[in-house]
């Protein structure tokens, strides 16, 4: 074998073997650190991100990453219960009904998450695919695994590790660091909490008024189930400025809406996720309790589907 054939040889030899080691190497599991990674930078009022809440020069909705107050309007509604009850629930714009998939790290055999480890998602508002509802899909990681050392769903696929599909689903917006939402029914964690995005932290409110639960599908993610809302304007949506953009009628000199929901917390059949009825404002004053709102004039019904908390029940 002459020389130069011998080299060229070596350097295949040299080759197969340092692909063959980075192949088994794999994802850098290296921990990240929270405290010191990257944040995400949120815009839920962007035209890709909202929908009944998109920023323009005069509406004066927060700037892209600007943390969010939302109590505050317009993001808190005083409305009624089924039986005339007083109810506040905050405003997190229209969700799609199949929610998201959330991932949540377990070691084999345990029955509580690994400690410190943030969850993991892979959309976020403007993303195709985002909902504040997520679907928990519980990872089985190695006896071995130290908290944050997988901060992404690429990871996870990378590493193989087995996937479950449960058919928990929570609701939790994600939102710019710092934002706020006091009000929780019954109590309640109030503060963000830390997850991962891409190698990213992404802060998220959790609200857990009602344990949900969803179909596991063959395909795809679990959905969320749904309740209804009426809701009235200050002037009709048949009309020129009217709907969502005029505002919700209030009684005079007052933030109470008579937006009347279907459920509340306590209820079995209660979800946070509503389904949307106009009736004509004319009935306004009519309308006090689920049963006469019955009786209302519809102008539009199932317009869309909202992420609503209720947070107080009087």
């Amino acid at each position: 074998m002459t020389a130069k054939l011998l080299s060229a040889t070596f350097i295949v030899f040299l080759i197969i073997i340092g692909c063959s080691e980075d192949d088994a190497m794999g994802p850098d599991l290296t921990p990240l650190d929270p405290n010191t990674a990257p944040k995400v930078s949120v815009d839920r009022f962007s035209i890709t991100a909202g929908n009944l809440m998109i920023r323009n020069v005069t509406n004066g909705l927060p700037e892209a990453n600007a943390p969010v107050n939302y109590d505050q309007a317009p993001f808190i509604t005083k409305g009624l219960g089924p039986g005339g009850e007083v109810v506040q629930y905050y405003n997190f714009d229209v969700q799609p009904i199949e929610s998201a998939p959330i991932f949540v790290l377990f070691k084999e055999g345990a029955a509580a998450p690994v400690a410190d480890q943030l969850n993991i998602i892979d959309v976020i508002p403007g993303d195709m695919g985002y909902n504040d509802f997520w679907n928990v899909n519980k990872v089985t990681v190695p006896d071995d695994y130290k908290a944050n050392s997988v901060s992404s769903y690429e990871e996870i696929m990378d590493l193989d590790y087995p996937v479950e599909k449960t058919n928990i689903i929570v609701n939790c917006p994600v939102v710019p660091e710092g934002s706020t939402a006091s009000l929780r029914y019954q109590g309640g964690a109030t503060g963000l909490t830390r997850g991962w995005y891409k190698d990213q932290v992404v802060f998220y409110f959790e609200f857990s008024e009602k344990q949900l639960t969803g179909t596991i599908p063959a395909e795809g993610n679990a959905g969320v189930p749904l309740s209804d809302i009426f809701v009235t304007f200050n002037i009709n949506p048949d009309q020129t400025g009217g709907g969502p953009a005029s505002g919700f009628r209030t009684e005079q000199g007052s933030d109470q809406t008579h937006n009347v929901v279907q459920t509340l917390p306590m209820d079995a059949s209660y979800s946070p996720l509503w389904l949307v009825t106009v009736y004509d404002n004319a009935d306004f004053d009519n309308v006090m309790d689920w049963t006469s709102s019955q009786n209302a004039n519809i102008m539009a019904s199932g317009i869309a589907t909202v992420n609503c908390p209720a947070v107080s029940v009087e």
